[in-house]
């Protein structure tokens, strides 16, 4: 049995090592300008997380409302507080539009 099994993987393996040398000899090695000119090319459709997310789901306008809060008193104890301004966002969460959904500002 031992020796089927040597001569029939000893068969194989002189094929498979034929089929390899065939395909070295078939193979050109890369060329950085072509590296170069494809990763230029194809760059802009590579998928990343971030792309992704940003091209499919844009977030929609949210404006900032700045609120100015004038100086008054607070607590039990009326203390003092300066007035300041404060920036809240229209909406509570941000929303964000479906694919192909309208996204200009409107």
């Amino acid at each position: 049995m031992l020796d089927i099994w040597t001569q029939k993987s000893n068969s194989q393996s002189q094929n498979a090592r034929a089929l390899l040398d065939a395909r070295e000899v078939l193979r050109r090695p890369l060329i950085e300008s072509d590296t170069k000119q494809a990763t230029a090319l194809y760059e802009p459709y590579t998928r990343t997380a971030e792309n992704e997310i940003d091209s499919l789901f844009p977030r929609l306008p949210n404006p900032d409302l700045v609120m100015y809060v004038f100086p008054h008193l607070a607590g039990s104890h009326p203390t003092p507080v300066p007035g300041y301004s404060t920036v809240f966002a229209f909406y509570d969460h941000v929303q964000y539009a479906m694919p192909g959904e309208r996204t200009d500002d409107y």
